[in-house]
Order: structure tokens, then sequence, then C-alpha cells
């Protein structure tokens, strides 16, 4: 079906067949108009796309401790490098609905329990092996096992059963979810061959490019894999991600010419680099917070009356003014926003020293609380870790900052010690988003969250399939992170990138960072 609608799709970028006409024989097939409209997006670009050269990108967020095993990934490069030569099942497009990759197709029983995904024919793993359903449930066990620490483990906990019959992958749950096919899209769930079980860090996928250098903390490149099994992205020969976790440094290479797009501009250069001819900022607002986290079974933080003062102790406002200069928006203690389908906005905590001074007092703790933050922890964090002293100190409460070197920080500090500075990049729903980051027994449980009542409403939310049912329970599950996490959330960040001359195809996507990672390959070079 999809290879028809790939052809035609193409007929209508030719001139050979009417728009119209293409979305009809897309809905006789029984295609909606989001995915069909996708389809010639992509035969657009793919028609104008300039093939060849070497795509060069700058990255901050990475370090030694990289690895090339999916289940291990925490940062920005990995995650980038990884999708130029790991692929899942499913892809989610940039207007946010969920499109095929390595399945074709899925559907589930009345009840949302059982889940079928049809694997696509004809897809080649880079050592020329060809990709199996076998290949695709090894790697759903790998990543679903305790012991391989995945950060996908926590998305897939639900899972009571996988088994695979011929191109079909049927997965089992233990309660039914209707999100079941977005957790597919979850960057960890890479298909490698026997699932990663041989050798997780050979770098083995599916995608346009194929690992010939990785070098962490240093650089990781890809060579255009010959076989690859679409033709709507991988237009240069090579790609090379370079490690700048400096943003002067970052910024100066791509201003040279070393580099044709970079990450995480910070906002108060983003005047500057507009004057830069030839130079676009790229920004749009998405699902991704910057946070201070708090273990919530790690004393002082143990102490919810510690938690609420620190909370009320933040001047969101002023971050958001003087750390985002407006590509942003306020946060509100929860890791969700109105980006989230289903969201409910809860009534806005905003900066009170004086109540923060009242649950301060009732903590009964005394003396300085130990503060760690790093360059790398998210664009600014240096000046609003600082920021945050500043407006503690005014409720009387004092905050001791002690700045962290960036090669190690996500696997010595973050999930780790007990206060430090963060960011997330959000998720597809609130189910995922929740279930990785505040379910109990999940892996990046970072605040150390770990409340029954909570992951009962998630495990019942995932099967509600009445919807105003099931926003009310999100607003529940919402108001009591928001009085009890572990989390301060002063505010939601626009990705806020930059590209240089010679790159077309840029298309923007508030799902993740660089074009939710595909930037290196869904551009090209203009020549």
């Amino acid at each position: 079906m999809s290879k028809e609608l790939e052809y035609l799709s193409r007929r209508v970028i030719l001139g050979r067949l009417d728009r119209r006409a293409f979305l009809g024989r897309a809905a006789a097939l029984g295609v909606g108009a989001t995915f069909a409209n996708t389809l010639l997006s992509s035969a657009a670009r793919a028609q104008e796309a300039v093939r060849g050269g070497v795509m060069k990108v700058g990255l901050q967020g990475g370090a030694a401790t990289d690895s090339l095993d999916p289940a291990t990934w925490l940062s920005s490069v990995m995650f980038v490098f990884g999708r130029q030569w790991g692929e899942q099942l499913v892809e989610l497009a940039p207007d946010g609905s969920l499109v095929p990759a390595l399945a074709e197709e899925w559907s589930s029983t009345p009840d949302a329990k059982e889940w079928t995904f049809r694997i696509r024919k004809g897809v080649q793993f880079h050592n020329g092996q060809e990709m199996t359903a076998q290949d695709v449930l090894a790697t759903l066990e790998r990543h679903a096992d305790e012991s391989s620490q995945s950060g996908a483990l926590g998305v897939l906990t639900g899972i009571s059963g996988l088994s695979a019959d011929g191109d079909s992958v049927k997965i089992t749950l233990s309660e039914p979810n209707a999100d079941m096919p977005y957790l597919m899209d979850d960057y960890h769930l890479k298909i490698q061959p026997n699932g990663g079980k041989d050798d997780p860090a050979a770098g083995i996928g599916t995608g346009p490019y194929k690992v010939v250098a990785n070098e962490p903390g240093v650089r990781h490149v890809g060579e255009k894999y010959e076989n690859y099994w679409r033709d709507d992205r991988g237009w240069a020969d090579q790609i090379e991600v370079t490690v700048i976790n400096d943003a002067t440094a970052r910024m100066a290479a791509l201003q040279s010419g070393q580099v044709h797009m970079i990450n995480r501009v910070e906002p108060k250069i983003v005047d500057l680099i507009k004057r830069v001819p030839g130079v676009t900022v790229q920004n749009v607002a998405g699902r991704g917070h910057y946070v201070f986290i708090a273990h919530c079974n790690t004393a002082p933080f143990d102490n919810n009356d510690l938690r609420l003062a620190l909370k009320y102790a933040i001047n969101r406002e002023e971050m958001v003014e003087k750390i985002l200069l407006g590509y942003g928006s306020a946060g509100n203690d929860t890791p969700v926003n109105q980006a989230y389908p289903l969201f409910t906005q809860l009534e806005q905590r905003s900066y009170d020293p004086e109540r923060a001074a009242e649950h301060y007092k009732k903590s009964g703790h005394e003396g300085p609380i130990l503060l760690r933050t790093s360059e790398v922890a998210f664009p600014g964090a240096i000046d609003a870790t600082q920021l945050f002293q500043q407006s503690a100190a005014e409720a009387g409460i004092t905050l001791e900052i002690q700045r962290e070197p960036g090669d190690g920080y996500w696997s010595e500090v973050w999930n780790v010690q007990p206060f430090c500075a963060s960011y997330w990049g959000g998720r597809p729903t609130q189910d995922q988003m929740y279930t990785t980051a505040y379910y109990s027994k999940a892996d990046w449980n970072d605040t150390r969250f770990m409340r029954e009542d909570f992951d009962k409403m998630l495990i019942a939310a995932r099967g509600e399939l009445d919807e105003a049912r099931r926003t009310q329970m999100y607003a529940d599950m919402s108001q009591i992170v928001h009085d009890e996490g572990g989390v301060i959330t002063p505010m939601f960040n626009d990705w806020v990138e930059a590209t240089g001359p010679a790159v077309g195809g840029w298309v923007p996507d508030g799902n993740h960072e660089m074009m939710q990672g595909y930037a290196p390959s869904k551009c090209w070079l203009n020549s």
C-alpha cells in the first residue's frame, strides 16, 4: 500500500496527477489525510534535494562515556547520531502524528491490550542481513529486560507477552494502552540484529548511514548505506557529528563553515547570530523543559515542605525573561504543557518568597543546600542556577552552587546526585512522559518520585478510552506532581538551533531538537 502511495506522490510532484485524485486514492486505501500529505511533502523535498557532500554537525551533549548501545543513550549527541544509523518501528511526524517506519502498519484488539505490528520486508541491516520480525522481537525483549538498564524500560513495563509470527510481532499488555504505538517511537528502541543481544554497541542498524567512526566525546561519522530502503533522506554522502560542548566554540564553528548546523543556541546570542550572513536561526516551540530535580527519597528533599519551599523560591518569569529571552514560556512544576494532547491548565505557581520561607521553616532544615549544575545541563544553566540562588536567598534559603564539568555530567551527576540542573526533551504523549520519568519502576525516574497511587492512576489512564475521563485523570496526576513531586520546572524552552548557508530542507519540528534528531539525514547541502 505505501509503495503505491509513494509512487503516486511522485506523480503529483511531477505534475502527472492532481492532488485531489491522490488524496482520493489514499482514502480508498485506508490512509488518513495527515500521512498522505506527509508523503507529498517528502516527495517534494526529494525532488529538490541535492545529493552528495559531507554534512557536518556541531552538537552540545556528548561525553567520553557515550556508547553506541541505544539502551544507554542519555543526551543529544547519541540521540541525533543514533537517528542516522538506527530506526524504530514508527516515526513521529513534525505535526505530531505517527507514521510507519520499520513497521508498515499496526492494529489492536478493541480493548487495546493486544497490538500487532506488521514488519516491513526487504529492509537490510548494515551488515547485509535482512531485518525480520525476530530481530524486532529480540530488540523489545532486550529493552524490556531490567538487566539492560534501558532508557526505554519504563515504557515497556506494561508488556506481559511478546511473540513473532511470520512478518508480524504481537505485543500483549497486562493493561490496556491506547497510546501503545507511540511508545515504539522511543529513540532507544533502535531495531538491531538479534535485538543487539550479541553486541549492543556494534552500531549496526537500518538507517541511512552506517557507522564508520565512533570517538565518544569527540566525533561520530556515518557513511551513506548504499542499500538503504527509502529515498526521502540520506542526501549527503557522509554525516559527521562533532562534539562541541562550549556554546561559543559551537557558534564560531558555524560562522567559519567548519560545521553546517548546530544545536542549543543560547537565546542571549540569537540577535548576534541573525546578523551573520547566510546563517539562519531555526526555532520552534515544543515539549522540552529545563528543570532542577530533587530526589524525593533523599534528605533533605524527602520533606515535601522543603520541596515546596524551593518551588516557591524560584522566579520563573525572571528566568523566562533573562534566560530564554522570549524563546519559551514559564513552567509549572509538571513535565507537561499545552503542546500535549489532553492537557489541562493548573493554577500557575508564582514566585512567593514569603510562602517559600513558611514552608522552609516548617521543613526544619537549616544550613546550605547543595545544587549541582553545568553548562551542558541546558543552555544558560549556569546563569539560571545563579538566578535561582538569588531568588531563594530572598526567602532565607541558602543554595550552595557546585559547577560540574560537562564531561561525565550525565553519568555521574544526573540521576545520581540528589539535587541538580537538567533538561527533558519531552515525549509525544503524557503517558509516555510520566511512564519514562515518574513511574516508580522507571530507570529514568530522576526525582525518585515513587507513589503507588500515582502508578495506579497512570496504568488506569492508559486504558481509559473515554477522552473526558482520561483528560481528568491526567489533570489529577499533574496536580500530584505539581504539589508533591521533586521536579522544579521554571520554563519550557523553544528548540533554538542554527544552520549555515549551504543547508536546505530544514522543517520546523517541535517534537525534539534538531528536527526530532533527523536534521543531518533529512537536510541536504546546496551546491
